[in-house]
């Protein structure tokens, strides 16, 4: 199991699963500077990993992540401005595949391995968005999901206003983004917003499976691929999915694990998996 040293996250990697947990539990793991700066030093590092298959993002203690620091708007009321409390140059996982998703958090679709939220605790504000821009979320019943912006005076952050309605379409969406009202848990698994709802003491067991059992069946090439497909046909044409879909088939069934995933299947064996560059 690999340990990377942070102070406002923690960095494991144990079989292939890369897991980040937001780490100021104190503070119900409040955003900070900080905390955005290395949780983005951590996904580069799942992201450049040869052997990391899957990551899980959670929080430690009782919060997945509770929204800004109140210090921290405090310190933006005071010097009458935002201070985003960054460094100049932060790491950039996911950028450059296009330019849609070269943005804060928008960079989770550029990412070549699927992200699963496995949420703890509350989620609000830029902790709602993190969730929102994993790929699968999985939750404790009974927690409080809300975006707060209204009550700030704030707008919708960090491209709420563009996802949600894909998520869970613009009625609902409309619904909780203009009224910032909270949602619980139960209620984000009837609207679509979540995927699956668990005990509290289960949580990091299902999750942990659900990403095992991914890793195991679905070749890294297809989970690269598919991921990549999901996030770029938001932005285009039905002709345009279906064309570069065709051109995929094609250059992928030439792949080892094209014949590998045809092999297990026929043997009714777990497929070995090669590495994708």
């Amino acid at each position: 199991m690999a340990i990377e040293e942070f102070k406002a996250v923690q960095y494991r990697v144990e079989k292939g699963i890369a897991t980040i947990t937001l780490n100021r539990p104190q503070r119900m793991n409040a955003w900070t500077g900080r905390m955005h700066t290395e949780y983005r030093s951590a996904l580069l590092l799942a992201e450049n990993d040869p052997e990391t298959r899957i990551i899980v993002v959670t929080g430690a203690g009782r919060g997945f992540c509770v929204g800004a620091d109140i210090r921290a708007l405090e310190g933006h009321v005071e010097k009458g401005r935002y201070d985003p409390g960054t460094p100049d140059k932060l790491a950039e996982p996911g950028f450059g595949v296009r330019s849609e998703f070269d943005a804060s958090f928008a960079y989770h679709f550029g990412l070549t391995k699927p992200v699963i939220a496995a949420i703890n605790g509350p989620a609000a504000g830029v902790g709602l968005v993190l969730a929102c821009f994993a790929d699968i979320r999985f939750a404790v019943k009974g927690v409080k999901l809300t975006t707060a912006h209204g009550k700030l005076n704030l707008p919708a952050e960090f491209g709420l206003s563009w996802l949600l309605p894909r998520l869970i379409g613009l009625t609902r969406a409309n619904d909780i983004l203009l009224t910032s009202r909270v949602v619980m848990t139960e209620e984000a698994l009837e609207i679509g917003l979540i995927n699956r709802l668990c005990d509290a003491d289960e949580l990091m067991q299902v999750t942990y499976e659900y990403a095992r059992e991914m890793a195991q069946n679905i070749s890294p090439g297809s989970l690269r691929e598919t991921k990549r497909q999901i996030y770029t046909d938001l932005h285009r044409d039905a002709a345009s999915a279906v064309e570069e879909s065709e051109a995929l088939v094609r250059s992928m069934m030439q792949e080892p694990d094209f014949r590998e995933g045809v092999a297990a299947l026929t043997e009714k064996r777990i497929p070995n998996w090669g590495t994708q560059e």
